[in-house]
């Protein structure tokens, strides 16, 4: 069942913003069986918005499209779907009272341009919008249904699982199933040469099923997809294809797999400590709190992690955690020992099981022959056991640097609940 995404908005032409919800809307689409056969993205013009519908329009059963739903004199979308049609815009009383009713319950004026939100093309069917002022709605374009949606991501998706979805989901057959793996540790290149023989027809991959990567730095994201449309049952066999393919995969990928599309390597992080019921306290020199930051993220973190000292500059290490200025003077703020002093000074100040230690140099300046950008020492402190640290080089921009920091320091946690040796990653 062919489906086609059309964003609308200069600012995704010009690559002013990072098109994310033809990411989602392509994701959403092929889970409800959907296959999404173009992604088309036009600036803010009536014209190239009626061509491109209309050519949509031939050959596909449904359209999903956001944006141009707004106030301003250049969101377009709907005086250009009615031209495409052929029949006027028309203003709708109950989305307008909606919008109203929207400001009246925020105590603020309804700006005047705002009432524009509310012209849509004869005909149409109204999508409420719950969480925005600009309500979709729904035509029939060619052969397809056409969908219109809001470019703010939260006021679609909202219209998109409350309205869309269940109008659609019954159009397309459940011929396929897809499971997603995510990792972090290893390169997409030793991923795949891990599944290798799987890709080529290896003793569990079948027809019908094929694997992908997508890199989301520093995860690679696995996707088993199958689809068994000749089945007496195709929803279910391809739900037990793609599990047992996928069973084979994390095995293969088991040191560095943690979890499926909705998880976060944090999270992951955060069910291990829950589990063995330790907490965890922190001491960030070149990642600035970004750890501490990425553990906070979900709610419930209260229950595992204690707080984060960021010492970054080296008074901060000697004032605040005591690090002794003799270690700072002899070794350098980015060395083991210094590393170490952080972690046990951290463990012993905050009363916490485990306490991990990250310093570093992020870039871009900074660096030296013997310590060269990127360089970042790591120690993990526990209680009654030896103090461990290590010394890592990670390429990259300053950004990529951090982040990695951040989750190399997560897995440190991990390998100590496991009681693995530390590893480079």
């Amino acid at each position: 069942m062919p489906a086609a995404i059309l964003s609308i908005g200069t600012e995704l032409t010009r690559g002013e913003l990072t098109n994310g919800n033809a990411r989602w809307l392509g994701e959403r689409l092929t889970e409800l069986g959907f296959e999404v056969v173009e992604h088309a993205t036009v600036a803010d013009d009536a014209e190239r918005i009626r061509a491109t519908l209309l050519r949509l329009g031939q050959g596909t059963d449904v359209i999903v499209c956001t944006g141009g739903l707004g106030p301003t004199t250049d969101d377009l979308t709907a005086a250009a779907v009615a031209e495409a049609l052929g029949v006027p815009v028309e203003r709708d009383a109950a989305s307008l009272a909606a919008i109203e009713n929207r400001y009246k319950a925020l105590a603020r004026p309804m700006p005047a341009a705002n009432a524009k939100q509310a012209d849509l093309p004869r005909g149409a069917t109204v999508l409420e919008n719950a969480v925005g002022t600009a309500p979709g709605f729904v035509v029939s374009v060619g052969t397809a249904r056409a969908f219109f949606m809001p470019g703010v991501p939260m006021e679609m998706q909202h219209i998109f699982e409350t309205h869309v979805a269940p109008a659609i989901e019954r159009l397309a057959p459940r011929t396929s199933h897809q499971i997603h793996i995510r990792t972090f540790g290893w390169p997409e290149s030793v991923v795949a040469e891990r599944l290798r023989d799987l890709d080529l027809g290896g003793s569990l991959h079948s027809p019908g099923v094929t694997l992908g990567y997508r890199v989301t730095f520093p995860e690679v994201e696995v996707k088993v997809l199958a689809s068994a449309p000749l089945a007496d049952n195709p929803a279910d066999a391809a739900r037990e294809l793609a599990t047992r393919v996928a069973t084979d995969v994390r095995s293969r990928l088991s040191d560095v797999a943690y979890g499926g599309k909705h998880d976060t390597y944090p999270q992951y992080i955060g069910g291990l400590l829950r589990k063995v019921g330790w907490k965890l306290a922190l001491a960030e020199s070149c990642t600035g709190g970004l750890i501490g930051k990425l553990l906070t993220d979900p709610p419930g973190s209260s229950d595992y992690f204690l707080g984060s000292a960021v010492v970054y500059a080296n008074t901060a290490k000697a004032r605040m955690l005591g690090v002794p200025e003799a270690l700072l003077r002899d070794h350098g703020a980015v060395s083991e020992e210094v590393a170490r002093s952080m972690a046990e000074n951290a463990l012993r100040t905050s009363g916490a099981e485990i306490a991990v230690a990250v310093t570093g140099i992020a870039g871009p300046t900074g660096g030296s022959k013997h310590k060269p950008v990127g360089t970042v020492c790591f120690a993990v402190a526990q209680r009654n056991e030896p103090t461990r640290s290590r010394t890592e080089l990670f390429p990259g921009d300053r950004e990529r640097v951090r982040l990695r920091t951040a989750y190399s320091a997560l897995r440190s946690v991990a390998e100590a609940v496991n009681h693995v040796p530390a590893k480079q990653f």
